[in-house]
């Protein structure tokens, strides 16, 4: 029987012992990976978490990765970094010794990464993926399809789907649950496994799960402001009268209330009160609880836990409060957040697809492409690259996407030197070793 089918095919036993099966209808709308198939329960304690909607916090709100989805710093964050590791140029490159690179376009893994990653995806839709999974649970999983030993396909897998145990040999074991119930195990060699922050080593912890009081206190404070706006300009007090009023002057005062609050337009309006009533005020108003100033805070802490500077999820408040302010800030987010991820993946290519013994061969996220939109910065490099010998003008014409021309493999001495420009002698048109971080 092939992976494939031991995966996605018919139901071949019966459901294991001790766990229970959740189809997508049964689940409670907000449930974990509703969305998508469904999730697996094992115990009481989970099950209670799905009814929910995701666990519960303090505020009284159930967190869970499709809710906190829906808070606009979570979503936010969670697109950025998602969208960068997606969009950044991934190359396959052949060390040819310990001075040469060259583009690997001939190996199989170069079409798959580059691409096509599997029957249905792009690579940007892949790895974007593979990324909000990463980012939200802390764990993303891939199937690894392999025709005589060359992997030909990833098949993203449902996280809440798999889980991972190291055996007494130290090498990892893989369950994935199919939708039927019946469980598949499979080997460290046949799942591509991207971990993030991890305690154990082997599987990574989920920023939602640290985040979730975070989270939860901002889906309360987003009810609390919708909760006001559809009740309109609500009246948080009472109503006195000096005497006592009659059925008709009840029915007028109730239907004078009900327009007053029949939309967010009457918000800011006064009351008219009339024979002697007062009106006495019960509660704190959202402003005076500071209502707003609180979501602030929220958004800031919601940016920290995924290490995206306030000002790229809308947040400018502060903005010179690291460094000389937003360039700063944004150089920071490339060196101490994208950087992580970014590594991540290479090392994690290297392990899983990278054939041992293929050392020649390395993946590697082309950086250069994140300054993209900044042309003058762009092109500040590439006069000093120029300027200094270290590219040739193809090589430059290279990184725009252009054609070589005629002696343009040449590399111009640096200020103040007496030799002469030479044409390369072998030139690959491949930026020097200098930029290649790659092992």
């Amino acid at each position: 029987m092939s992976l494939w089918s031991r995966l996605f095919g018919a139901r071949d036993s019966a459901a294991p012992a001790g766990a229970v099966h959740l189809p997508q209808p049964d689940l409670h709308p907000q449930a974990s990976l509703s969305s998508m198939g469904g999730t697996v329960v094992h115990t009481s304690a989970e099950l209670e978490q799905v009814l929910r909607g995701g666990a519960a916090t303090a505020a009284g709100v159930s967190v869970s990765p499709e809710t906190a989805l829906t808070v606009a710093a979570v979503h936010a964050c969670v697109r950025i970094i998602a969208g960068a590791v997606a969009t950044l140029p991934l190359q396959l490159r052949r060390r040819i010794d310990d001075r040469t690179r060259e583009d690997a376009s001939d190996d199989p893994l170069w079409h798959l990464l580059r691409r096509r990653p599997n029957r249905w995806q792009t690579p940007s839709q892949f790895r974007r993926m593979m990324q909000t999974h990463l980012l939200l649970r802390g764990n993303a999983y891939a199937m690894i399809v392999r025709t005589r030993g060359e992997v030909r396909e990833l098949i993203p897998l449902q996280p809440d789907r798999v889980s991972c145990r190291q055996r007494d040999d130290l090498s990892l074991e893989y369950v994935y649950t199919r939708r039927d119930g019946t469980r598949v195990r499979l080997g460290q060699g046949e799942i591509f496994h991207l971990v993030g922050m991890t305690l154990d080593g082997i599987t990574g912890v989920s920023v939602i799960a640290h985040a979730r009081e975070t989270i939860g206190l901002s889906l309360a404070m987003e009810e609390h402001g919708a909760s006001t706006f559809r009740n309109g300009a609500r009246v948080s007090g009472v109503l006195r009268h000096p005497g006592r009023l009659g059925p008709e002057a009840v029915a007028n005062l109730k239907a004078g209330l009900d327009e007053f609050r029949a939309g967010g337009e009457q918000e800011g309006r006064h009351l008219i009160l009339e024979e002697g009533m007062d009106y006495a005020r019960m509660a704190m108003t959202a402003e005076d609880a500071q209502w707003i100033e609180s979501r602030k805070f929220t958004r800031a802490d919601i940016a920290m836990f995924f290490g995206v500077p306030p000002h790229m999820i809308g947040d400018t408040e502060k903005s010179t409060s690291w460094g000389t302010g937003i360039e700063q800030q944004s150089i920071g987010f490339v060196a101490y957040t994208l950087e992580d991820h970014l590594t991540t993946w290479e090392e994690t290519i290297a392990r899983d697809l990278i054939t041992p013994g293929r050392d020649d061969l390395y993946a590697r996220f082309n950086r250069a492409a994140l300054v993209k939109g900044d042309i003058k910065a762009r092109w500040e490099a590439y006069v000093k690259g120029l300027q200094w010998g270290v590219w040739s003008p193809n090589e430059i014409r290279t990184l725009e996407d252009e054609n070589p021309r005629d002696g343009g493999d040449v590399y111009y001495p640096p200020p103040n030197m007496t030799a002469p420009a030479t044409p390369d002698q072998g030139a690959d048109n491949t930026p020097p070793p200098t930029e290649e971080r790659g092992p």
